[in-house]
């Protein structure tokens, strides 16, 4: 016994802790352990692990020389420990220990096997608790040493704290201790805070841009051949050029367009240039053409697609994420950006909007020879589909389209942009806002000016002032000119005509008020009856003297002239900036009047739709009331009955608790009405919210809210809002909504005045 004792003390004063044999590294730990029962509760509770079987009365006498060896050899110790580090690192079950003190750390968790992880960890977690326990053996006397020493021992500690959380974690979810890493791998990425850079002058949109082109829509693919096509009750077998134009009527027969006779005049002019000659000789009559199976053989498809398998859908899903990770994505300098539609639109018939003189007509096939490419020189340059080309390739970055071409109905040019969230959208957004805002501060002059232009004795500058009052007042379009039968009639302000006005000297308890009627953007119809000053509607009378109702209202006025004298009023004034203003402003101070503090979240989201409501009023932003609404308030109004007797039941359950309390007077009894309360505090919560819901659905049932909010109105306003009356922000934007206004969330604080 006395030879193990010395042969424990000369390892001691070396300041190694390896050990020849089991049995003396039982006794060594029983002298340590010893020595802990006369420590703290947490020492003697660690002391469980070690063994206790070997205690004798020697032990007193081996701690009283292992202090005075220690106190002597303290510093001896730490020089020779990190020459000893790699005999250190591993415990007596073989296991390798997490050490960080010299940088390095044990891979431990990594070369574990998969399976077996519930038997593994325990196994661990012991070996852990017997290397901290010969840890503090050997480093118990550090209270005494250096202020190293001490750091040392703390980062040990820590480091063996980090260990356990991750064997826990992997204890629960039996998966590997990687998938910490795994998962912070799905993490979004930082987002590019492109408005905490400097912006580019003299017009240069980028520096690089690299991308790999649009995607063509697929070509033709004939009909099976028991689909067949009548004419005049007999089949006529198609060529594959008419064939493919006649699927496109077929695919719409059951729609409204195809039941006009605009649409289907021009439908059939278009189709017979499809036509071989033979088919342009025996087809003469659309009414005899019987589409019918093929109409049925594309609902089929339909219902097909419809009730494709999970495996099906999620092939075609993993399809559509490969072609959008290759082509829906450029490089501008030096970062990733997702474009908005890399897909050519494919061939089909017109339809327009309103009646629009050239529905029906047929959308050609865009093919490589009609692409014009647009990116940087050193570049790697799209490639055409094999043995095409494309019309041509530029370089232009004074520009932000990637790919353009004309399109045949009406000779417009169409772009593949970037999505809404990139930086050169978001720079436009804000330069656009930032604009508006300018014309807050000088918005004063300007409509005193036009105020006294009313009264001017040139006709033309009466004109302009009484049009330049209504595009602020009203917030109208400034209205472009077009040539007849080009497009359908719609008009903004300076191509309105007397028909479209009506002057009433009072009306409704009202003087002199305008009624507009008339078709706005997109064939939406603008009707308003406005109040005006009373030397506005003299000035209306005066330019509706002697004309017919075809004719202008403002003979002497065009956009240009208009545009020409925004212009000189501000740098970078135009019509839209006026619509812009007058929507943000008027955002801004519905929402100071409306919300309240105390309201609840849903409350406080329902006087922001308000607030919103009068915005896309003032714009004339419409929509028809989806086909499912009435559906879904018949649902809505079931859920808020079925809560109203929810709350009745609730109340009557606390009225009853409340008297048993009155009668027993125990704590039970109480903390049972306590909780009823709750339960009834709960329920209402609840039915306010469906009613809240109610209640914005049938006020938005015909108004469209995403108009305005997504092109009039400063998202900076809304962000400070929501900061302000802690409303999350993700009530108001959506994921695609705030990807576009990233910069706006960033920037606004919660004092933000438009």
């Amino acid at each position: 016994m006395s030879g193990d004792h010395s042969h424990n003390d000369s390892q001691i004063d070396s300041g190694s802790r390896h050990n020849d044999s089991h049995k003396h590294k039982d006794k060594y730990k029983d002298k340590e352990h010893k020595h802990k029962d006369h420590k703290k509760d947490k020492e003697r509770e660690k002391s469980k692990y070690s063994n206790s079987e070997h205690r004798d009365s020697s032990d007193k006498k081996h701690r009283d020389k292992e202090r005075l060896k220690l106190k002597d050899g303290s510093s001896d110790k730490q020089k020779d420990k990190h020459k000893e580090k790699k005999k250190e690192e591993r415990s007596f079950d073989g296991k390798p220990k997490r050490e960080k003190e010299n940088g390095f750390e044990s891979p431990f968790i990594k070369s574990e096997p998969e399976n077996d992880d519930f038997y593994h960890s325990l196994k661990h977690e012991k070996s852990l608790k017997r290397e901290r326990d010969d840890d503090n053996a050997e480093f118990k006397p550090k209270k005494i040493k250096t202020e190293e020493s001490e750091k040392k021992a703390k980062k040990r500690k820590q480091d063996e704290e980090d260990i356990k959380p991750k064997k826990k974690t992997k204890d629960k979810k039996g998966e590997a201790a990687t998938d910490g890493k795994r998962k912070s791998k799905k993490e979004p990425e930082d987002k590019w805070k492109w408005w905490e850079e400097e912006r580019y002058t003299d017009g240069m949109k980028w520096k690089f841009l690299e991308h790999k082109g649009p995607v063509f829509a697929p070509p033709y693919e004939p009909l099976p051949s028991n689909v067949k096509f009548y004419y005049d009750g007999k089949h006529m077998k198609l060529s594959p050029g008419a064939e493919e134009v006649a699927t496109f009527f077929a695919k719409m027969l059951d729609h409204e367009y195809t039941t006009k006779d605009i649409f289907q005049k021009n439908f059939f002019k278009d189709w017979r240039k499809e036509m071989t000659s033979e088919e342009k000789s025996k087809l003469s009559d659309l009414n005899k053409c019987d589409f019918s199976e093929m109409s049925e053989y594309f609902k089929a498809q339909s219902e097909a697609r419809k009730a494709m398998t999970k495996e099906e859908k999620q092939k075609i899903k993993e399809e559509n994420e490969r072609m959008l990770q290759e082509y829906g994505f450029c490089i501008m300098d030096n970062h990733k950006e997702r474009i908005a539609n890399f897909r050519i639109e494919p061939p089909g018939l017109f339809r327009g909007r309103g009646d629009h003189p050239k529905m029906g007509m047929l959308k050609r096939r865009i093919r490589p020879e009609d692409i014009i490419i647009n990116c940087s020189k050193d570049s790697k340059h799209p490639k055409p589909p094999p043995g095409t080309k494309w019309k041509e390739v530029r370089h232009d970055n004074k520009v932000t389209w990637l790919v353009s071409w004309t399109e045949n109905i009406q000779g417009s040019i169409k772009y593949i942009m970037l999505n809404p969230s990139s930086r050169i959208k978001g720079e436009k957004d804000w330069q656009k806002y930032e604009t508006a805002r300018r014309l807050k501060k000088c918005v004063d002059r300007i409509r005193a000016q036009y105020r006294e232009d009313w009264k001017s004795k040139e006709m033309r500058i009466r004109q302009r002032a009484v049009a330049l009052y209504f595009i602020d007042k009203l917030a109208l379009r400034a209205g472009n000119e077009k040539e007849e039968g080009e497009t359908a009639d719609t008009v903004g302000c300076c191509s309105l005509r007397v028909e479209h006005l009506t002057l009433h000297q009072e009306m409704e308890g009202q003087e002199y008020v305008v009624e507009f009627d008339f078709l706005g953007k997109d064939s939406i119809r603008y009707y308003n009856k406005v109040p005006v000053e009373k030397r506005v509607f003299k000035n209306l009378q005066l330019f509706m003297e002697d004309k017919e109702p075809e004719d202008d209202l403002f003979d002497r006025l065009n956009t240009s002239i208009l545009n020409k004298h925004l212009q000189e009023l501000m740098d970078g004034l135009t019509a839209k900036v006026f619509r812009t203003y007058n929507a943000s402003i008027t955002l801004q101070q519905q929402l100071n009047e409306r919300t309240t503090s105390e309201d609840n979240v849903p409350a406080k989201i329902l006087s922001y739709n308000r607030a919103n409501r009068a915005v896309a009023i003032l714009c004339n932003h419409q929509r028809a009331p989806p086909k499912t609404f009435e559906k879904s308030m018949l649902n809505l109004q079931t859920k808020i009955d079925a809560k109203k007797e929810q709350l009745v039941d609730a109340r009557r359950e606390m009225k009853n608790a409340k008297v048993d309390a009155k009668v027993r007077r125990d704590e039970k009894s109480k903390k049972a009405v306590e909780s009823k309360k709750k339960a009834v505090q709960k329920i209402e919560e609840q039915l306010m919210k469906l009613e809240v819901q109610a209640t914005d659905r049938e006020e938005n049932k015909q108004i469209a809210l995403g108009t305005s909010k997504l092109n009039y109105l400063d998202p900076r306003i809304s962000v400070a809002w929501c900061k302000k009356f802690c409303v999350p922000i993700e009530k108001i934007y959506n994921k695609t909504q705030r990807d576009k206004f990233a910069w706006a969330i960033d920037m606004a604080e919660k004092d933000y005045e438009f």
